[in-house]
């Protein structure tokens, strides 16, 4: 009964509320911002490789902590969920709600630097911050770090935990009983040995993982993609031609592929979602508005890339996706078809580091979260407790049904997205108005700076003054 409701609420919450929001949130700002995503990729590419003047966290740390928590599990395992429940025709869905979607990015990360506040080890910010900041609501703020918590501390981890056990069961070693909690046992003793590190540890560790995860796993797949370039073709048509069957798609819109390419696509690039600007609020940059490209430039990798990546492996296989190989058998069996003996292993390998970091993405936006909650830095009797539980959260969830742990992940993400898309849509006027700075400076022939009451900002800042 308890996942029955969980469906339920699941199934309300994408069929109706967040499509609309998220496409008319993310139309908007792109209008707005002149279609940013595409005018100002140049600027994009240059902002990620800017230097902090001093020893804070480079706008290149901050782009690797977001898509490690980006660049997961859900790129491979999400993607072919699609494909084996909606179908071919998800991928463009994916691709649409990365592309309106970046824009929303930008706005959120802009005001994620703009409201950011000042730390013993830098600078730290997100949604919260700026809900409490500028709309001067605490409870609005501590609603939203709940959501935050429940999604990334639990909902994506728990999920992360079963994603990667899940690779090994096309092995001969693997058991049904005990296997999953084999595994879940020993990633959560590696996490938790990271997480007593600090904060300090997880960028460092992120920051050399994801580059190495993310171009291994897309040069195998375009050579994939060569040997099967022949098919390339026929697989394109059919992704427009399923992503455009009016009868398919208004038969059955719960299980169509523009629900799955919106929930997949939401669930992997995390647009508009909150949970960027976390890791967006530490760089130490000379303007808001670059760090907002930046954050454009995540989304581009994760779906645009990456899981485009995963969607043309598995389609140039020549296996047809069912709901039979949903999850990690469908890619698994493709890759089989196609790498031999190689391409399970290669999938195995790739999940084992897309969870890594992906559980460190997650667990270092809960960092910050947990801050704003206890108004201090918590102490270290507390992050360890803290940090045991997180831990056992990662154990308990290699072990749960696939389905209520993708609802469970799905809602508490939904929750987060209903809070800050409404809020970031208020506060636009000061993210547009830092662009217009920026761009502004930059046709002078200036290097772009900030002030705040160079766009009218009325509220109080800590770095901008």
């Amino acid at each position: 009964m308890f996942e029955e409701l969980i469906a339920n609420i699941n199934d309300a919450l994408y069929s109706y509320i967040l499509i609309i929001i998220l496409i008319a949130g993310g139309l908007y700002f792109t209008v707005r911002t002149k279609f940013v995503q595409f005018r100002l990729f140049g600027d994009q590419l240059k902002a990620v490789m800017e230097k902090p003047d001093g020893k804070g966290v480079s706008s290149f740390q901050a782009l690797m902590v977001s898509t490690a928590s980006r660049v997961g599990t859900g790129n491979i395992i999400g993607v072919s969920t699609a494909l084996c429940l909606g179908g071919f025709g998800s991928v463009f869905w994916m691709w649409l709600i990365a592309i309106i979607g970046s824009a929303s990015a930008f706005v959120e990360s802009t005001l994620a630097q703009i409201y950011k506040r000042k730390g013993p080890d830098g600078s730290y910010g997100g949604p919260a911050y700026y809900i409490e900041a500028a709309l001067k609501s605490r409870p609005l703020a501590l609603i939203f770090s709940v959501f935050l918590i429940l999604t990334y501390g639990f909902g994506f981890n728990m999920l992360a935990s079963y994603n990667l056990q899940s690779t090994f069961s096309g092995y001969g070693f693997y058991n049904k009983e005990y296997t999953p909690w084999i595994i879940g046992l020993i990633l959560a003793c590696i996490v938790c040995y990271c997480l007593i590190g600090g904060g300090s540890r997880i960028i460092k560790v992120t920051g050399i993982l994801v580059p190495v995860m993310g171009v291994a796993y897309i040069l195998v797949a375009l050579i994939i993609m060569l040997f099967n370039i022949t098919a390339l073709p026929e697989i394109l048509s059919r992704i427009f031609k399923e992503a455009f069957d009016i009868k398919a798609i208004f038969g059955g819109f719960g299980g169509s592929c523009v629900m799955y390419g919106i929930k997949r696509g939401l669930f992997s690039n995390e647009a508009g979602v909150g949970s960027a600007p976390n890791a967006s609020a530490s760089a130490e940059i000379s303007h808001p508005a670059k760090q907002g490209l930046v954050q454009v430039l995540s989304v581009f990798i994760d779906t645009i890339l990456v899981c485009s990546a995963t969607a043309f492996m598995c389609m140039c296989s020549g296996i047809e996706p069912t709901a039979e190989l949903s999850g990690a058998p469908y890619v698994q069996a493709a890759l089989s078809e196609t790498l031999g003996i190689f391409g399970p292993i290669f999938i195995t390998v790739a999940m084992m580091l897309f969870a890594f970091t992906t559980l460190l993405g997650n667990l270092y936006y809960v960092d910050k979260c947990l801050i704003f909650i206890l108004k201090r830095v918590p102490d270290k009797k507390f992050m360890t407790v803290y940090h045991i539980i997180a831990s056992l959260v990662i154990f308990v969830g290699a072990g749960l049904s696939a389905d209520l742990l993708w609802n469970i992940a799905d809602i508490t993400m939904g929750g987060m997205t209903i809070i800050n898309i409404p809020v970031i849509f208020i506060l636009s006027k000061y993210a547009f108005a830092a662009l217009k700075d920026y761009e502004k400076q930059k046709k002078a022939g200036k290097q772009p700076t900030f002030k705040a009451e160079s766009i009218g900002l009325p509220h109080k800042t800590d770095y901008w003054s």
